[in-house]
């Protein structure tokens, strides 16, 4: 799909930057106008004056600005070094001039901003197969830790206001500043090439519009957005998300399932989310394998690898939760395992491989 603008991300560019880019480039294309000016003043003055060929004027005119001081090319009328006087104050001004500009440009840190800008530009470009986060509020905040406590997956965050993406610029996290909403921002981020989109904005309708946004470039992905209640988390599920979290709703089912179980949710916690996990739950999609039709216990991947199979969703959506030994692998079923990182990899290399963005996302070694 070849939704992405060449220009998308130059209109995205805050408008100081854009002011920035647009008058460094003025005075650049000024300065060597001047130049190219006092060349050619220098070489007419010479050729019309003392009655040289051309290469001579403007060889005698390149060593009288860069003040070299070779020496007349060839003997000097009183004209001609009156001239030649004129020409050298005139080079030494705009010399000056053009060395005071691009030390003030250095010390502003214009040009550190556009080159700044343009290595963004090429960062955002490369990205593939990778998660946006719309939103660096207390919720997007929590979702980038996670995704950086993994360690293997591209991420970019979005937000409108600079502070935020200041904020996550200082916690390493890439970024860029614009409203989320708008197909200018997603394309400059690489809506086409994403995995998925979280919608984690302050504003229910401001998640709605990006979810919309998003399905409409790129159908395929998989969106996951914020909702403040039951009503917007309905919308939210007719505008397209495949998942809607509400952090109240399900902060307070967490807090009761804490009350009740609380070692079971220490456990829980042990393999969802931290930095210093031992074990680990993913998924794996059961594609063009040769342990299609294969029940588990034929299959023997426990006894293989000693992943735990948790459970297993068909194709149709259907939820299999502990699976026994006779349960069949059937195409296009997602295996949810739990084991410890060498066992995932053991896994991920006795079954077929997948496309990237259905690939599983082993955590590096520690």
């Amino acid at each position: 799909m070849a939704f992405q603008s060449p220009n998308s991300y130059q209109q995205l560019q805050p408008k100081f930057l854009q002011q920035q880019l647009l008058q460094y480039q003025r005075t650049l294309i000024t300065n060597i106008s001047l130049l190219i000016g006092l060349v050619v003043t220098g070489t007419l003055g010479y050729r019309l004056i003392e009655g040289w060929s051309w290469f001579d004027a403007l060889y005698m005119t390149v060593i009288t600005l860069a003040t070299i001081g070779y020496g007349e090319t060839n003997p000097l009328h009183m004209q001609g070094r009156i001239f030649t006087v004129i020409l050298i104050v005139m080079g030494v001004a705009t010399i000056s001039y053009i060395a005071t500009q691009f030390t003030a440009a250095i010390a502003n840190g214009h040009i550190y901003n556009i080159f700044q800008a343009r290595r963004q530009r090429k960062f955002m470009q490369s990205l593939h197969d990778h998660y946006i986060i719309c939103g660096f509020g207390r919720t997007g905040k929590q979702v980038t830790a996670e995704f950086a406590a993994e360690g293997s997956i591209s991420f970019v965050v979005i937000d409108s206001a600079p502070e935020a993406i200041e904020q996550a610029e200082q916690m390493g996290y890439p970024a860029i500043q614009g409203d989320a909403a708008l197909d200018q921002t997603l394309l400059a981020v690489g809506i086409d090439r994403a995995t998925c989109i979280v919608a984690a904005l302050p504003s229910d309708a401001e998640n709605l519009y990006t979810v919309l946004s998003a399905k409409t470039l790129n159908p395929e992905i998989r969106a996951i957005a914020r909702a403040s209640n039951e009503e917007a988390m309905q919308k939210l599920r007719r505008g397209g998300a495949d998942e809607v979290i509400s952090p109240y709703i399900t902060g307070g089912k967490r807090m009761a399932a804490v009350a009740l179980r609380p070692q079971v949710m220490d456990f829980v916690d042990g393999i969802i989310a931290g930095e210093n996990r031992s074990f680990y739950i993913e998924e794996y999609r059961i594609d063009d394998s040769s342990y299609v039709g294969v029940s588990l216990k034929k299959a023997s991947l426990r006894a293989q690898t000693g992943v735990l199979v948790l459970a297993i969703r068909r194709a149709d959506g259907h939820l299999i939760a502990g699976p026994d030994g006779n349960t069949e692998i059937l195409e296009g079923d997602v295996l949810i395992s739990m084991g410890t990182p060498e066992q995932l990899r053991s896994l991920n290399q006795i079954l077929s491989p997948l496309d990237k963005k259905d690939q599983i996302r082993l955590p590096r070694n520690r």
